[in-house]
């Protein structure tokens, strides 16, 4: 059992306590009137982050009495939106949402001008969701063994797509790389949704796409799905079987987390904790969740900044192995 798979769980244990937070507990006043609060979301719209970020965003904003401001600040594998948050004023106006790419983009680009663990006050995290691999209609394979076959013994044939490079998107693609022994093209994108796209029209062939975004896809029939990327099958999505009975090892999830600039008052880190806890506990927010396979987490900034010191050993270490850089 992998090291990932075991702080997914205990990650996914602290949920039942996370959710259970009484409203009482969070009547703290309304938003400081003439003060925006705004959700950097590092990616172009229409991806699994931007459907989290507005999700959580519409229920907080509500509870806070104020309208949040989304805003997609796309690029540099999503270093220009996280950067921008590392720079705002820490008042607790500029939040963040970001995934894997916080951790492994220091190591992937010649220079950032962030530090994962230093820049950052972590608040909490909103979900935990497996990526699904998805292939193109066109693609004449039926199911995961088959690719695999048809990898091999056509190397290089095969292109794949991601949101971005660093993204859990491309790293998934690497790591079954590793463990299959296939070698595929990628083709990165400045977003998941545009990937999709050339993926439905049959320009790329494959993707290991968030399933938040995949998952109504492969319903509607435009694109195939053939296993979610975690050990075990998602339970909301539960027809698909885990990538990992075919290759051992292979356990990616995307984690889409909540940070402020550092040095922001602990009395918002806990004000934002405690209302995004309570905004996915919502039952009309669980049902969104849910039809998304995304699996709430709520954790305390103690536990997120543990998991990130985690997530940062993980795939710092897949990175320099494998050789990739952001060009």
């Amino acid at each position: 059992m992998s090291r990932f798979s075991l702080d997914r769980r205990a990650l996914l244990g602290g949920l039942g306590a996370a959710l259970a937070l009484p409203a009482a507990g969070r009547a703290q006043g309304a938003w400081p009137q003439g003060r925006t609060p705004k959700l950097v979301v590092p990616f172009t719209p229409g991806g699994a982050t931007d459907i989290l970020g507005r999700l959580v965003a519409d229920k907080v904003g509500q509870t806070l009495g104020a309208t949040f401001v989304v805003e997609n600040r796309a690029g540099a594998g999503g270093n220009i939106g996280v950067e921008a948050v590392a720079r705002s004023e820490p008042n607790g106006d500029t939040l963040l949402i970001v995934s894997v790419g916080l951790v492994a983009n220091p190591a992937l680009y010649a220079k950032v001008n962030y530090d994962p663990l230093t820049d950052f006050a972590p608040i909490t995290m909103i979900a935990l969701v497996p990526n699904l691999l998805v292939v193109s209609p066109t693609l004449k394979v039926k199911d995961t063994a088959e690719l695999i076959a048809y990898g091999k013994a056509n190397p290089g044939k095969l292109t794949y797509a991601s949101s971005g490079v660093g993204t859990s998107i491309h790293l998934a693609g690497e790591l079954f790389q590793k463990l299959t022994g296939i070698k595929m093209v990628h083709v990165p994108y400045r977003g998941s949704a545009q990937a999709m796209q050339d993926l439905i029209g049959g320009r790329v062939d494959l993707m290991f796409d968030n399933i938040t975004a995949a998952l109504p896809q492969v319903r509607a029939g435009t694109v195939r799905g053939f296993g979610v990327t975690t050990a075990q099958r998602a339970p909301t999505a539960s027809e698909f079987a885990p990538i990992n009975d075919l290759v051992p090892g292979f356990d990616v999830s995307s984690w889409f987390a909540l940070f402020a600039p550092a040095k922001t008052p602990q009395a918002i880190i806990d004000r934002m904790q405690a209302e995004t806890k309570a905004a996915i506990a919502d039952p009309v927010v669980r049902g969104k969740m849910d039809q998304l396979a995304a699996q709430p987490v709520g954790n305390t900034p103690a536990e997120l900044a543990a998991f990130v010191r985690a997530e940062q050993t993980k795939w710092v270490g897949l990175i320099r192995e494998v050789g990739i850089k952001a060009e």
